[in-house]
């Protein structure tokens, strides 16, 4: 129907998540309609991406060099490690500003059904910085899924003895309805809750 350079942009761009035919169609058009410069901008952005960021040889956060910025900031505590799924994972944390720690990503949680596997994930390269010494707390913040939860489940396993383990809270969010959520999350709550008193 379109012109080859076109079909295979097209194509291209049906491949990214969360982007159909015809998103993909639309995408095509206004980088075509595009200036030049603009068009060769997001070319160039894909391609220093791709050639310059790596993972971190430490937490296998993404990164420009040997070493993420979080692992080189002199400033953060050195005592916890913040356990996610992906390096996508750590930018809302930061965002919050509650959690000055070192991160570790996992590279995706454990599915059997997948193939994936403990050795498949980066969870003996946790339990290697645990093990040097210095760690006086691992947060689990992998995502409130079935997979999350045996992640986090194994992981705090492989661990006994010899760190504190948390877990992130988990329950109803902030001005939700109780007549709307579901019973999984109202039970996380429940099982989840804190005192107000000071009891």
């Amino acid at each position: 129907m379109y012109a080859g350079p076109i079909s295979r942009l097209i194509a291209e761009l049906s491949r990214l998540p969360g982007i159909g035919q015809r998103t993909a169609q639309r995408l095509a058009f206004h980088i075509l309609r595009s200036p030049e410069d603009q068009a060769f901008a997001l070319a160039d952005a894909i391609r220093e991406v791709k050639e310059k960021v790596g993972l971190c040889e430490v937490c296998s956060n993404l990164s420009e060099g040997p070493r993420c910025q979080i692992c080189t900031d002199e400033r953060r505590d050195r005592s916890s490690i913040c356990v996610v799924e992906e390096p996508a994972d750590v930018i809302p944390i930061e965002r919050t500003g509650e959690y000055r720690g070192l991160y570790h990503v996992l590279g995706g949680a454990l599915s059997p059904i997948d193939g994936i596997d403990p050795e498949d994930l980066k969870i003996a390269e946790l339990i290697g910085r645990v093990d040097e010494g210095g760690i006086e707390e691992v947060v689990l913040a992998t995502n409130p899924t079935t997979t999350g939860e045996a992640t986090a489940q194994h992981i705090a396993d492989r661990l006994a003895g010899k760190t504190k383990v948390t877990r992130l809270a988990s329950g109803l969010p902030v001005g939700a309805d109780l007549e709307h959520a579901d019973e999984v999350t109202i039970g996380k709550a429940l099982a989840g809750r804190r005192s107000l008193s000071g009891d």
